[in-house]
């Protein structure tokens, strides 16, 4: 178990500049996700971690070595790939056991190792199988396995739940939380998916434009965001967004714009009359008599509830979740 540090950490590809100065602190046995779009980045921080990538400036730290110029057997990490990247013509336990062979640890030792890890991941009665005789969860779990049976300070997981389907995902996540809690072990997770980072992580490093935008809980990135790359960024559906005037009258603050006029209650002691930017999540818009007048334009049915978009003044729009119908219980032959 070791932190990781990112000091001012440069990567360049020719005149591209994909990494800009990055600065981050990643403690021990912390779980913490790279999230953001395709192209922020993020992909390219966790290679230079891993030695796939070498940055162009800076330095990398794993616990107290600077780690710019190992080799990636050199770094004590072991990383889980997007594809698995499994041998097929090798058995789940000789895939598992392949690292430690490569290392010269002997075969008892060996063999030690995977029927623990095995154990742990729920894989004992598969290590006879190839991974074409594995389902996409069970492929899953014997990349982590390879990588767990190495025993590194640090693990490395580059959007490892893509390639499942939206119920395997979310059982992987749970998994995941919960291999985590076990092994205590530092995890940093590359996703561009903000639920996997917003349940897994003990912080989330957003990124945009290779640049560190925010880094804190995910309860914080969510409620406190730093800017509007971030707060229109997490939440599904983003935070409404609207320009206006921020105005004090008596003590009361106030926020106007085309169409709206509403109180904000207290603010900040820096706050400052004038030009403001207006955030509201959609679990904080109520339809009924308020403050906002507009026309419904679309209504989204997701079953629990429904995602309403309504148009207002001057052509923006504000997005409110709301519950959908109350339906009495379905009672039917189980089949």
């Amino acid at each position: 178990m070791a932190e990781v540090v990112f000091s001012k950490v440069q990567k360049k590809f020719g005149a591209f500049t994909a990494v800009h100065g990055l600065d981050l602190k990643i403690n021990e046995g912390e779980f913490v996700s790279l999230l953001g779009p395709s192209g922020c980045g993020k992909t390219t921080t966790l290679r230079m971690l891993a030695g796939l990538e070498f940055p162009s400036d800076g330095e990398i730290y794993i616990g107290d070595r600077v780690v710019n110029n190992l080799a990636p057997g050199e770094r004590d990490i072991a990383m889980v790939f997007q594809s698995y990247a499994l041998y097929p013509h090798m058995t789940v336990g000789d895939n598992m056991a392949y690292p430690l062979k490569k290392r010269g640890v002997k075969k008892a030792d060996r063999e030690a190792a995977v029927a623990k890890t095995a154990e742990l991941l729920q894989l004992t009665p598969l290590l006879k199988r190839k991974p074409r005789q594995l389902s996409g969860g069970q492929q899953q779990r014997v990349a982590l396995g390879r990588a767990l049976v190495r025993d590194p300070q640090v693990f490395l997981l580059d959007e490892p739940l893509s390639n499942l389907d939206a119920k395997l995902r979310g059982y992987m996540r749970v998994e995941l939380v919960e291999l985590h809690r076990r092994l205590g072990r530092t995890m940093v997770y590359v996703t561009h998916d903000q639920l996997e980072a917003m349940t897994m992580s003990d912080r989330i490093a957003v990124m945009e434009g290779g640049k560190l935008q925010q880094f804190a809980p995910p309860a914080e990135v969510y409620a406190e965001p730093a800017n509007r790359f971030v707060a229109s960024f997490i939440g599904t559906p983003g935070m409404t967004l609207m320009d206006g005037e921020l105005s004090n009258e008596g003590g009361a603050w106030k926020f106007t714009s085309p169409g709206i006029s509403v109180p904000v209650g207290q603010l900040k002691d820096t706050a400052t009359a004038g030009p403001a930017c207006f955030g509201v999540r959609p679990e904080h818009v109520h339809i009924g008599e308020g403050h906002v007048s507009g026309i419904v334009q679309v209504v989204e049915k997701t079953g629990h509830e429904n995602i309403v978009i309504i148009g207002l003044e001057g052509g923006q729009r504000l997005t409110g979740r709301v519950p959908a119908p109350k339906l009495g219980p379905s009672v039917r032959p189980c089949n």
